[in-house]
């Protein structure tokens, strides 16, 4: 019998874009802006605060200088409750709309379709899945994901999830992305990566 065993490491490095060109490294994404900010008074933690959801969006792509309404993926916090899903859902189709065609959609999915909740490791999971994603072109499925919440109106709101492997639309367009990741404190945080 043949014993083989693989272990992968993935890892997330940070540098300023202009070392990582001038040391030869692969680039797979450029962080274009980020914000992070407190949940404040909820009514728990199982039922996050939409108007700071919504602030950490507005910050994030003011500081990457990016209108919401050309980026084409958000990678979701997306825990797949009843509760805290709408409610992301909500403040995300209230700024990823602004500036956004008619009729155009934003893709959304959640790496915890594919591999699960990594608790304190959602958010780089998130990330890395987001930078393979732009490397390759390609927006991957949200495995897993049959019936959509009820209480979110996909059909009224400028967010679809995304079911199967696609190109990322736009032609050559610069490819724009967020990430966003929520912490069991009520952290939140959010990306905008090209």
């Amino acid at each position: 019998a043949l014993d083989v065993s693989i272990q992968a490491q993935i890892i997330a490095l940070l540098k300023r874009l202009s070392r990582a060109e001038a040391e030869g490294d692969r680039v797979y994404a450029v962080v274009l802006g980020s914000a992070v900010n407190q949940d404040g008074a909820s009514n728990g933690i199982t039922a996050p605060n939409p108007l700071a959801q919504e602030a950490v969006l507005e910050a994030a792509y003011r500081r990457a200088g990016v209108s919401p309404g050309r980026v084409r993926y958000v990678e979701a916090h997306g825990t797949g409750t009843k509760l805290g899903d709408p409610i992301e859902m909500k403040a995300l189709a209230a700024v990823m709309g602004r500036g956004r065609p008619p009729g155009e959609t934003c893709a959304v999915g959640s790496v915890k379709t594919n591999i699960g909740h990594l608790e304190a490791g959602a958010g780089i999971a998130g990330l890395i899945k987001v930078a393979l994603s732009l490397a390759h072109r390609q927006i991957p499925p949200s495995l897993h994901f049959e019936t959509p919440n009820p209480y979110i109106p996909f059909d009224e709101i400028c967010l679809r999830v995304q079911r199967t492997l696609g190109d990322w639309p736009g032609g050559d367009a610069p490819a724009l992305a967020g990430v966003s990741s929520f912490g069991f404190g009520g952290t939140n945080a959010h990306v905008v990566l090209a």
